[in-house]
């Protein structure tokens, strides 16, 4: 007996979909972690812009970043009701840990490779090689993004968070606080 449920998932792929200023984005499920609400941070001097600061994640360091200015948008005040969802990020030398600040988190949708359309060309100046590509889900246009190209490590690592011999000792007394 065939497994239908099986064979209707086959060659589909799930997606979180969250919204930043009023628009739908979605990253593969297989990169999130969880999901969790706001907590102050560590902030970090000559940071980029768009990283709020590190949290201690069960003894993990952890960056937050704020993708409303990672790409360019107002940014929101933060609150009890600020999402944070945590990925796991593949970078050439291993996975990382990273906290991505949105406005809301919406819905897990079953999306087929065949229905995913490829980004338009922005044309130069405009970064849009972290986009996957677009998808119609529920009649609304849904971005789909590329994780593991969306987060510069190159520019993080020079926060003291790529390599594992960050001062933890710090950010575990503080969030004992």
């Amino acid at each position: 007996m065939k497994d239908d449920k099986a064979e209707m998932t086959q060659g589909m792929d799930q997606y979180l979909t969250f919204m930043l200023d009023g628009e739908e984005y979605g990253i593969n499920i297989l990169k999130v972690m969880g999901i969790q609400g706001w907590q102050k941070t560590t902030m970090i001097p000559n940071a980029p812009s768009y990283v709020v600061g590190l949290i201690n994640l069960r003894g993990e360091v952890v960056p937050i970043i704020d993708l409303r200015k990672h790409f360019n948008l107002d940014a929101n005040d933060y609150h009890a009701r600020t999402v944070v969802i945590i990925v796991r990020v593949k970078q050439p030398d291993k996975e990382r840990t990273v906290g991505l600040v949105v406005d809301a988190v919406s819905e897990v949708y079953n999306i087929e490779a065949a229905e995913i359309r490829p980004a338009p060309e922005f044309g130069e100046g405009v970064e849009g090689e972290y986009i996957r590509g677009l998808v119609l889900v529920e009649e609304k246009m849904v971005i789909l993004l590329e994780i593991d190209r969306l987060i510069d490590w190159g520019r993080l690592s020079g926060l003291g968070v790529a390599d594992d011999e960050v001062q933890e000792d710090e950010l575990v007394a503080e969030s004992a606080v």
